[in-house]
């Protein structure tokens, strides 16, 4: 398969071929405060954990539920939202993001499509401040799942990650292929995009791209990451632009 990605523009923003990229450089709820219902959008993202932000634990909790409820109130009937999502262990306790994430869901009436584990380790590794698996979830108002065309319930590994905390590209390929063929969506937005990891694997699987990001050095990278999607091998970094 071609090398597709991210090519600057005159506006500072990104293309692939025809698929628009667009990352903004803000905080993410402020900008999805200001959103209207998306028309054609779907939501692939990774919500931040507490350690991201300037919160104890109880009060990050109850914002991650917030967080996640606002962003499906944005996401139209025939779209999904998707998280990428790593639990934590603290003081002896497990805290289950997956569980959060369905709060928000049931707040805002969304269905559960589908819910996968993503190793991050080889399966019987003993890991410590968090597991060696992440959950990918599904949610939407309208879409239901064809059977038939079921995927995969496990991925063996969540693929290169262009920096530490970002949702591996194998993931990616997993959750865009997944709103490609199973929704009517022309655009997927990641209102915590990182470096830009779902932006251009959105890009280099045909569909156009939106991004925000509050930090201007993650910024730019996003807006110029490439990524490599080869037929028999793992997807890959391609290139990012200078920081």
């Amino acid at each position: 398969m071609a090398i597709l990605g991210a090519r600057r523009t005159v506006d500072g923003n990104a293309t692939s071929g025809q698929e628009a990229r667009t990352v903004h450089c803000e905080d993410a709820v402020a900008w999805l405060s200001r959103q209207p219902v998306w028309e054609g959008w779907s939501a692939i993202t990774s919500l931040p954990d507490v350690s991201e932000v300037a919160m104890e634990l109880p009060a990050w909790r109850a914002w991650f539920v917030d967080c996640a409820a606002l962003l499906l109130s944005r996401v139209p009937p025939d779209g999904v939202a998707v998280f990428y999502q790593t639990d934590i262990k603290r003081e002896g306790t497990w805290v289950d993001k997956g569980y959060l994430c369905q709060q928000a869901a049931e707040r805002e009436g969304c269905a559960l499509l589908w819910h996968k584990v993503v190793c991050r380790r080889p399966p019987g590794t003993v890991t410590f401040g968090r597991p060696a698996w992440a959950h990918l979830l599904c949610f939407s108002r309208g879409v239901r799942v064809d059977l038939a065309r079921s995927t995969a319930d496990v991925l063996p590994e969540t693929g290169e990650m262009t920096w530490s905390r970002a949702m591996g590209l194998a993931a990616c390929v997993a959750a865009v292929r997944w709103v490609r063929e199973n929704t009517r969506s022309h655009t997927v937005v990641d209102p915590f995009c990182g470096e830009g990891s779902v932006l251009a694997v959105a890009n280099a699987l045909g569909l156009s791209a939106v991004g925000v990001e509050l930090s201007r050095r993650r910024c730019r990278r996003a807006r110029n990451l490439r990524v490599e999607l080869p037929e028999a091998a793992p997807p890959r970094v391609a290139r990012f632009s200078p920081a």
